[in-house]
């Protein structure tokens, strides 16, 4: 019995679906526990980072004493080997460059710790994927192939493991973007309620990042941080060009700086945060209308593929057994 005859059988289909039912019932339950998770471990880091930006602060006014203590604590959130691996081949000079510490913030990473294992994964992740794939190739599906040939897939795909943890880390930065981006219309909604309210902008920050939590933990977590910096940076508009910096989107940045030249000009706060509000419920509105209008041409090939088939089916296929069916049908009556 093939493999075929096998999956097309009544009592295998039932067992596959009844493990698809399984495995969904127990995604469904135990998302919840990975999503409570992911919160706590962004909470710690927050946490860390807010310490970090207080021992740096307590450095600078009693003239540097913390910052060792400081160092030293954080050093250990890296694996020593990973430090080492980065440190004796230079890793940083290789890899690194000015944008790749704004590209981890943008992905939720920040620190020296993430910053290092970033590094080591670049280099070791091709070297993996080489060592992989050639002893697959090699021993355990050699086929008829040359040697030579088998090297060139193992080389091949060491080649393209060099964009694996770069393209992993665009995939994380892409959703935690896409759910700040969601979330920040409402964000300014609140923002607005509180200053309208007579909140200063810490307290604000303060107050939507456990609002908006519930809705994007991301958001919230960038909105703690911009409180940690209010409180601690000498320069406000630091504060609020980090934001715009660690987020990476056009519309957070725009509002920052409406923040910025309000703080700098004295103008009103409340009526900048009304109009980035009004425009980003507009654009939220806009990007509405925008997926609705490319939904009929996204409909086009899954209506010809699945849908045209089964209706010509259906409405053919009376005709067609009355038509070949017919003379079956008169041989078996006179018989």
């Amino acid at each position: 019995m093939n493999i075929i005859e096998l999956l097309t059988q009544r009592d295998s289909l039932i067992a596959i679906l009844a493990a698809i039912s399984m495995a969904a019932v127990v995604f469904t339950f135990g998302s919840s526990f990975i999503v409570k998770s992911e919160m706590r471990d962004r909470i710690k880091r927050v946490a860390l980072e807010r310490e970090k930006m207080r021992a740096e602060e307590m450095a600078r006014l009693r003239g540097g004493v913390a910052a060792e203590g400081r160092g030293i604590r954080r050093s250990a959130e890296t694996k020593t080997y990973m430090k080492n691996v980065v440190e004796r081949f230079d890793l940083k000079k290789a890899f690194q460059d000015d944008a790749t510490v704004d590209k981890l913030a943008m992905a939720g990473y920040r620190g020296q710790g993430h910053l290092t294992t970033f590094l080591f994964m670049r280099f070791i992740t091709p070297l993996v994927v080489f060592a992989l794939v050639g002893v697959y190739v090699m021993v355990l599906s050699p086929g008829d192939r040359p040697l030579y040939l088998n090297l060139v897939y193992a080389i091949g795909a060491g080649l393209l493991g060099v964009y694996l943890p770069n393209l992993m880390l665009k995939n994380t930065t892409s959703k935690r973007q896409a759910s700040i981006k969601k979330a920040w219309p409402d964000c300014l909604d609140l923002l607005l309620l509180c200053v309208e309210a007579g909140m200063s902008m810490e307290h604000a920050f303060k107050r939507v990042a456990k609002e908006i939590g519930a809705q994007s933990v991301a958001l919230a977590e960038e909105l703690t941080l911009t409180t940690a910096e209010l409180s601690f940076l000498e320069d406000r508009g630091r504060a609020y060009e980090n934001l715009g910096r660690r987020t990476g989107l056009d519309g957070v940045k725009s509002v920052m700086t409406a923040l910025i030249q309000a703080d700098r000009y004295g103008t009103s706060v409340g009526q900048a945060l009304r109009v980035m509000a009004e425009e980003g419920r507009e654009g939220r509105m806009m990007d509405a209308e925008k997926k609705a209008a490319s939904l009929p041409p996204k409909l086009t090939v899954p209506l010809i593929l699945f849908f045209l088939p089964v209706l010509f089916i259906v409405i053919m296929a009376p005709a067609m057994i009355k038509v070949f069916g017919g003379p079956v049908a008169s041989t078996v009556g006179g018989g």
